[in-house]
């Protein structure tokens, strides 16, 4: 017969505290052993060109692991992204294909609006003579002149239809406005005021082209501009017709932001809106989810004669109304079939350019 035990006679089973048990621990140390003291990618070269040379421009595929410079890569690589990088091989996605639009999804894309003749605000030949006449008076003033668009409409609608295929394979969509956001900027934030220096004012004549482009554009009249992909320079935007000098392209559209908040941003588009005397009030403009034929016209290089000649517009920056505004002008007479060319660094000469092509 099984005896049990007395209830005084039981052992008690003592548990030990978490504090003991984290204090009684062995701790293992592991000690590396190189005896090369070397790096391990030491000996990586670019799979494009072979050269291990400019290895802080040299990007490591996060899937199979091969090197390339930035300035190898087609088209080229602008800044070190941020996050995950993929090679042409290993990315998901492939040399973007033209898509084509149908008239009512090209009308739809861009918000053009049916207006009758009485309701647009058009130049007259005898307006054009007057303006003539001040430029003679006045050439030290010279004017901005409004794009001429193609008389074609097919040919108006292959070109809106090039731009609205580049802005969706980027997952962008089409603004013709600066657009302001609770969470980045807001309206009252783009005072011309705040700038460092002062801003020069665009004078009236000129605010009126720019209104009377705008004008065009929201009844589907563009500037005669093709956005085509080229396998080493990207997206690039080129003249689908005559433009002559001073001409207002475009506007320079995105998202108004505080340039604080892009410090670390990689977007290689930001534009310059407001150099502020206090630098938390400065702004730029990201067209990342939102912008306009301006997101696609590529820089030059500033450190190469060659490159330099290919510039054929400027970036201005104007008061209009008391707020910034970016403004794209044809500095001379410029040929169909050229593309269109600016310097990014008209302002900070900080853009990193040595390696456009």
């Amino acid at each position: 017969m099984t005896v049990e035990p007395s209830p005084l006679r039981r052992r008690v089973k003592k548990y030990k505290s978490i504090n003991d048990i984290i204090n009684g621990v062995n701790y293992a140390a592991v000690v590396e052993h190189n005896n090369n003291n070397n790096n391990d990618y030491n000996d990586t070269v670019c799979d494009e060109c072979g050269s291990g040379d400019r290895d802080h421009q040299l990007l490591l595929c996060d899937k199979c692991d091969k090197a390339f410079h930035m300035t190898c890569l087609r088209p080229i690589v602008v800044r070190v992204p941020i996050g995950p990088w993929f090679c042409p091989q290993c990315s998901d996605h492939p040399p973007p294909a033209v898509k084509s639009f149908t008239q009512t999804k090209i009308f739809d894309f861009f918000k053009i609006k049916k207006c009758t003749a009485s309701a647009v605000k058009r130049i007259s030949p005898q307006d054009s003579r007057k303006r003539r006449r001040r430029m003679v008076h006045h050439k030290k003033r010279r004017r901005l002149l409004p794009f001429t668009p193609s008389e074609d409409t097919e040919r108006r609608l292959e070109q809106m239809g090039s731009l609205a295929s580049a802005l969706t394979s980027l997952n962008m969509e089409y603004s013709d406005d600066l657009t302001y956001s609770f969470d980045m900027a807001p309206r009252w934030a783009n005072l011309a005021s705040y700038e460092k220096g002062g801003m020069q004012v665009l004078s009236k004549e000129d605010t009126e082209t720019l209104e009377y482009c705008s004008a065009m554009l929201k009844r589907g009249e563009c500037p005669p501009l093709l956005v085509i992909f080229d396998s080493c320079e990207g997206y690039t935007v080129e003249a689908d017709g005559p433009i002559k000098d001073m001409t207002l392209i475009t506007e320079y559209i995105g998202d108004v932001d505080y340039i604080k908040n892009r410090e670390h941003d990689d977007c290689d588009s930001m534009m310059t809106l407001l150099l502020a005397s206090n630098p938390s009030k400065s702004l730029v403009i990201c067209p990342d989810k939102r912008g306009n034929i301006a997101r696609f016209i590529n820089g030059i290089n500033n450190f190469t004669p060659e490159s330099k000649k290919k510039q054929n517009l400027k970036c201005v920056r104007y008061s209009v109304n008391g707020e910034c505004r970016v403004l794209l002008v044809a500095t001379r007479d410029i040929a169909k079939g050229e593309r269109l060319y600016y310097d990014y660094n008209g302002y900070e000469h900080e853009y990193p350019t040595h390696h456009f092509v």
